[in-house]
Parts: structure tokens; sequence; C-alpha cells
């Protein structure tokens, strides 16, 4: 036997460091366990390098879960201003880029150097690289679960799962939870990209593969929810941060109805112009990126896009109009769990308390962060879930 503890966190991740500094606090004796050499990898290449911590505007309604409510009373118990305090704590830099999204100044480094010395502060013990093989209950000297880790043999009356999702495997994502979760009959809901690039067949978008790189503003809408931020066009399809909104409502077969000229009534303004001499793509490119406009007037308008507009009829102009608003295309599928950001769907919060995310069925054992089925938004929402869900934990482990 190497050692017992009264809390076992697996997972070193946003949401495993949190639940680990909130049982500390409290006088737990805490092992933090991670099978990566590299700490919080995800926390370090996110955000482009500067860590996306959290959103001013988080609310329920940014979260999508088969079980929409689960998430309220962890996010009302810590809150963004909650992370914020820490961060000025720390003495950390930070900025709004936009829509409520906060950067750090410098690096996602400093967001990891908080979380480790909040951590060292609170009396937490680390063992990693460590690799748990298997978790199961009635371990010895009255201690809920024994665990068979690489580094030996483990006692403890309480363990979280704070293992995450199938998002960039290539930086060890793993699909360990979701197996405990079943080991231990808790249901888990289908799993899929979220927050991911989608692709097209190449006859679809060939065209615009020609482009890559150039983005725009639209909105784009699908199942009944829209966003508004930009669209990039990529190699294989789409992406950008409307697209990877989007794909988390988009589902096979689906269209996306993409809107490229919100701010303008597109109908009015080319009737408006009817008798110009203008090329029909050229005059498109006084709102959109000139490359797109002539790639798209190619694409949709066809055989007649390289006349003037004062060629075309007013039906036209109103049918490219309507084009221009509900531009729809479908795509292929997704760039997979590789360019996915998240992992929608998880461990179902049905069996799960939502104050303490400790499993119904199995006292002692709890489910935080990604690994559970609730996934945010683009711009800081799942840091907020990891740092609220971790939180909700620590209180009671």
């Amino acid at each position: 036997m190497k050692s017992k503890k009264d809390v076992v966190v697996i997972g070193a991740g946003a949401a495993g460091m949190m639940c680990a500094i909130e049982a500390g606090k409290r006088g737990r004796s805490v092992l933090l366990l991670e099978h990566s050499s590299k700490l919080a990898e995800k926390i370090r290449i996110s955000g482009g390098g500067r860590c996306n911590f959290t959103n001013l505007h988080t609310r329920p309604e940014d979260f999508l879960s088969q079980n929409p409510h689960f998430c309220r009373s962890a996010l009302s118990r810590f809150t963004p201003q909650n992370f914020i305090d820490l961060v000025e704590k720390h003495r950390i830099h930070y900025h709004e880029k936009k829509l409520g999204q906060l950067f750090c100044d410098d690096s996602s480094q400093q967001v990891i150097g908080l979380l480790r010395r909040e951590c060292d502060s609170a009396g937490v013990e680390w063992e990693m690289p460590c690799q748990v093989s298997n978790v199961s209950l009635l371990g010895i000297d009255g201690s809920r679960f024994l665990l068979e880790t690489d580094r030996g043999t483990l006692a403890t009356d309480a363990v979280v799962i704070a293992t995450g999702g199938l998002s960039i495997p290539q930086i060890g994502a793993s699909p360990f939870g979701y197996r405990v979760a079943e080991q231990f009959d808790i249901a888990v809901t289908p799993l899929r990209p979220g927050l991911v690039p989608l692709i097209f067949a190449p006859q679809q978008l060939a065209c615009f593969s020609e482009i890559p790189g150039v983005a725009l503003d639209a909105v784009v809408s699908c199942n009944g929810v829209r966003f508004r931020e930009n669209l990039l066009i990529t190699h294989r399809g789409l992406s950008g941060p409307a697209i990877l909104q989007i794909s988390s409502y988009w589902r096979p077969g689906l269209p996306l109805h993409i809107d490229l000229l919100p701010d303008l009534d597109a109908a009015a303004w080319l009737l408006d112009h009817k008798y110009s001499a203008t090329l029909l793509p050229n005059l498109l490119a006084q709102h959109l990126p000139r490359r797109f406009a002539r790639v798209w007037s190619e694409t949709i308008v066809r055989g007649q896009s390289t006349g003037p507009v004062n060629q075309y009829s007013d039906k036209s102009l109103k049918q490219i109009a309507a084009q221009l608003h509900d531009w729809q295309v479908i795509p292929d599928g997704t760039a997979g769990y590789k360019k996915a950001e998240v992992t929608l769907g998880g461990v179902d919060t049905r069996e799960l308390s939502s104050k303490s995310m400790e499993a119904k069925k199995v006292p002692g054992l709890y489910f935080i962060g990604e690994v559970v089925d609730v996934t945010g938004h683009l711009g800081g929402f799942n840091f907020q879930w990891a740092w609220a869900s971790g939180y909700a934990a620590g209180q009671f482990v």
C-alpha cells in the first residue's frame, strides 16, 4: 500500500486543480494525479496562448446539456468575478477582448502558475506523470475506493474524475472518465466534437478552397440558433468563431443558413444600383472581401456573374439579395476531435448531484469539468464551467 488519502483527484486540468484547491482549503488530504508529463496543456494552448479564462456574461443559457438546468447551481456559487478575484490576487494583468471574453495580457502560463501556487498553499500533493489503471470500490482500512496506478496502490474516501473529454487527443485526451462512469453503471450521453470547424464535400465548396484565409462578418444559423461573428474560409470548408459556435448545434444533413450582409437590406441596395455599369462582384466587394465576392458570384449567380449590374432584371437582383441573406450550405461533417475545442455530451447530469457533482449511485465518486454533459459556447464559458464545477465538488469531497 502506497498511501491513504481523503481525496484523490484524477486529472490536473482546470477543473481538477480547482477542486483540489478547495478540498485542500477544507483541511482534506488531497492527492492530484496527472497522466501527462506536462501540466494543464489545454490551458496553455487556449486563447492563442493567452487563455480566455472566463466570460463576464456567463449565463446558464450559454451551455448545452440534455439537462439544461443542471449547471445553474454550480455557476451561481462560483462566478466569473470569483475567478477574476483570484487572477487579481496573483497580480495577473488581463483584458477584455470582445463580448465579455477575458484574456491574460501576457501568457496562459500565468493561469497555470496561479493554480499551481494555490494547490501548494492548500497542501495538495502531486503524482505526475501517473497512470491510473483501475478504480474499484471497497478498499481496505475502511476507505471507499482502491486505485491501481503505475506508481502503486492508493486508498481513498473520495475519487474525483476530472479527466476531460476526447477533444485534442494530440495533447493527451482520453476516454478514461467515461469508462469509469460506465464501470459504475453511470450513464454517458452520446459524444461528439464541439466548437469544431466544418468540412464540405469537395464539389460543394470547391471554388472557395482557392481563397483560404478569407474572413467576413456573418450571421450563421442552424437548428433555430444563430451566432454573429467572423466566418473563415479554409481549404476544407468553413471555420471561424461563428462556425465553431454553430457546430455544436449542427447535425448531419442539416443546412447552415448564412447571412453575408446582416447590416444591410441587400434587395434595396442592389435595386438602388440597378442602372449601374459596375460588375456584380465589384459591387459586392463594397461590403464583402473582394476575393470572396468574386468566387461567391461565380458560384451562386453562375453564368451572369461577370456582367454589369444593369444587365440584371429586378427579379434577378432580388433573388441574389435573398441568397446574400440566406446562403445555404450543407456540411459533409466536422473536422473531428483533433480540431475540436470541446467534447459535447458526457456523464449524464441526471446521475449527479447539481450541488456537489457527486454520483447519486456511488457515494464518494465525483465528476467535474468537460467529462460531464455540460458544454459551453466559445469565449471562456468552458473554463468558467471547469472552475465552477471544480469549486462545487471541492466543497463536499
